[in-house]
């Protein structure tokens, strides 16, 4: 304690003691600012009952057994006794004891300890008697059995010992061989300013420390205890590098954006899995919210509402075909391929619901099968129709045989077949990568709940197949500009294509480049394929709306003709109720010169080319036919006429019953002007 006040150094210690210098005033007397804040151990001992009494009337001359008791006699009152042998310490007394002198508890300070100096005692005793009790079964004084008495015998009695001790606390042996561990925890504390005092401030019994913090001062007008560290413990979100050597130094280091404190372990930190950040003190991981496009958003809201428009337009085209589904308009439409188109773009708009609902495995294997199908389903009746088209103008120019499978039954089982290649092209790869919904995170703070399609480009397996057919449908339509407008849709069919490939080249750039806005994804692929179901809509079916609805007198066969056939009407009208008689002359002329007739251009059937269909005689009798080959832009070989027929090929009318008339076009005898026969 010298040593720190000679270095300036009062203060900046606060001690433990050890019991072997606590409360004793040899440390503490004259360096108490040293020694202020002192924490200390000290055995607790209580007062061993009748030992002051005993020692109080001790003196030299009733304690002779002592041989040391003089020298304690003359230092405790600083006198030299009579006839006292000569010490170190008794040559400087000047008095001499008169005997008389008396130990009071005044002038006496007994040490604390003296009951573990009892309990040592009186275990020996305990424990030879037990040894006594047991070798010499209760014969008096020492038998043979203890003659010599054996260490390692009596150690065994000594640690069962278990006795109440003169201070009346029971005494006894640990396991380990110590006696029972009761300490006080002492403290030297400032009183009031200049006045110190050891307090006691806790106690140790037996393994449980029992500490009254608020007793402790370690400086006056200070409680709070000093720190006395190498490092500081880490903050919140830091982990420790420990100084090479040293358990109790060390540095900290934050853990990174995406990393938390390791729970069990200080020195480490560990990245948050992916899906999850820490919290702002990267003490835990906190998942990421999922994200996908809810039904509730605008993105949704929007792309629902363009379908649900669809849906009912399209529900109502299909209730007008029906309900006219024997108009010459909607029979020269071809009646079985138009509802297989409405029914695919019925599908295409119904897609978007299936798009925007919360992706599970179900949802996930109905987008990834309806995207494709519902294209597939509209192109290739849209691709068998334009097929037919050219196929029959192609084998006209070329041969007199008329094409085959362009019947409707024919048309609906080579639709059903291109169908078919979308069905199984989606079977196969639902058998080999199963559909399901998973978590995708394109960043590290993105969450996104998707279907495993939605991550790569993996849904063009689904629209490879529809846009070759997309892009036959454009080639064939390309083909047939040129057919006259009265006998076919291929100009709105050619516009529908166009449109289409428009929409489509726009949604390619848009779909890969949102890969991070779900609801921009996903909404712009179901808008597109609601915009291309509505072109075909629009396109295909509004000019037939137009005339079933709003031009009801346009609904006749006689409509289906191009206008620069005007003339039948005024040949009709000047025929009076003679017209027959042509038709009967013709085919009079015909039938006899019958070698001449040459047939070897296939029948038109109707006016779009795409429906076979019985008619009635008496339709066929009042509906003259012109064949006129001069208004072609580009006009066939000679022996092809275009013609425009109202009848299909099951019902050929028979005239005189010797010729057939309506089964194709005629190559007139020489001298005969086309204008002026009329079939």
């Amino acid at each position: 304690m010298r040593a720190v006040k000679r270095s300036n150094a009062t203060g900046s210690f606060s001690w433990i003691g050890s019991d072997g210098w606590s409360a004793r005033s040899l440390v503490s007397d004259g360096n108490e600012a040293e020694v202020e804040g002192t924490l200390s151990v000290q055995p607790q001992a209580n007062p061993v009952r009748g030992f002051e009494e005993y020692f109080l009337g001790l003196n030299v001359e009733n304690n002779q057994r002592n041989p040391w008791f003089v020298e304690f006699w003359e230092d405790h009152f600083q006198c030299r006794y009579p006839n006292s042998s000569r010490t170190p310490y008794n040559q400087k007394y000047t008095r001499v004891c008169t005997g008389k002198e008396k130990l009071t508890r005044q002038n006496t300070v007994f040490e604390n300890q003296l009951q573990f100096v009892s309990d040592a005692v009186m275990a020996f005793a305990y424990a030879i008697r037990a040894m006594h009790n047991h070798s010499c079964h209760g014969r008096p004084g020492l038998c043979d059995a203890m003659r010599p008495t054996k260490g390692t015998e009596l150690l065994k009695y000594l640690r069962n010992v278990d006795f109440e001790g003169l201070s009346g606390d029971r005494f006894h042996f640990d396991i380990n061989g110590d006696g029972p561990a009761r300490y006080n925890i002492i403290h030297f504390k400032q009183i009031s300013s200049g006045k110190y005092r050891w307090v006691r401030v806790g106690e140790y019994w037996e393994g449980e420390l029992r500490l009254n913090m608020s007793e402790i001062q370690f400086k006056l007008g200070q409680p709070k205890p000093p720190e006395s560290v190498c490092s500081l413990p880490c903050d919140l979100g830091q982990a420790k590098k420990y100084v090479e050597g040293e358990s109790c130094c060390w540095h900290c280091f934050n853990c990174t954006q995406y990393q938390i404190r390791h729970p069990t372990d200080p020195t480490q930190c560990v990245g948050c899995p992916l899906g999850a950040v820490p919290d702002p003190l990267h003490v835990r991981c906190l998942d990421i919210p999922e994200e996908y496009l809810r039904p509730k958003s605008g993105w949704a809201i929007g792309a629902m509402a363009l379908s649900s428009t669809g849906i009912l337009i399209t529900t109502f085209v299909v209730c007008v075909f029906i309900r006219y589904n024997d108009t010459p308009i909607v029979r020269a439409s071809g009646r079985e391929l138009s509802y297989v188109l409405l029914a695919g773009i019925l599908m295409c708009y119904c897609v978007t619901f299936a798009l925007v609902f919360r992706p599970t495995d179900i949802v996930c294997g109905i987008q990834r099968f309806g995207a494709g199908f519902c294209f597939t389903v509209v192109y290739a009746a849209l691709l068998t129709k334009t097929n037919r088209i050219s196929r029959i103008f192609n084998a006209g120019k070329h041969s007199a045989k008329r094409p085959s499978l362009i019947s409707p039954r024919s048309q609906i089982i080579i639709c059903s077949g291109l169908i078919a290649v979308q069905v199984l092209i989606n079977g196969v790869w639902m058998i080999i990568s199963p559909a399901k919904a998973m978590h995708h995170y394109p960043t590290r703070e993105d969450n996104l709940l998707v279907c495993s399609t939605d991550i790569d480009a993996s849904y063009m397996i689904a629209f490879t197949y529809p846009i070759l057919l997309i892009v036959i449908c454009t080639v064939y339509a390309v083909l047939t500009r040129k057919i006259p407008e009265a006998f076919n849709e291929s100009k709105h069919i050619g516009f529908t294509m166009y449109t289409t490939c428009v929409i489509w080249l726009a949604f390619v750039p848009l779909y890969f480049g949102t890969e991070n806005h779900v609801a921009l994804r996903i909404t712009s692929m179901s808008v597109t394929i609601s915009l291309s179901a509505s072109v075909t809509v629009a396109c295909l079916f509004s000019p037939k709306l137009y005339i079933i609805l709003i031009r009801p007198e346009r609904n006749v066969r006689q409509s289906m003709m191009p206008m620069r056939y005007s003339a039948i009407n005024k040949s009709s009208g000047t025929a009076g109720s003679g017209s027959m008689m042509a038709p009967v002359m013709v085919t009079a002329v015909t039938c006899d010169q019958k070698q001449q007739i040459q047939k070897h251009v296939p029948p038109i059937l109707g006016r779009d080319l795409s429906e076979n269909e019985d008619t009635d005689t008496s339709n066929h009798q009042t509906r003259p036919v012109m064949i006129d080959c001069s208004t072609l832009t580009d006009p066939p070989p000679p022996a092809y006429c275009e013609s425009v027929l109202t009848n299909g090929e099951e019902y050929i009318p028979k005239i005189n019953n010797n010729c057939n008339v309506g089964n194709g076009p005629l190559a007139l005898l020489p001298g005969l002007q086309m204008k002026d026969v009329p079939l």
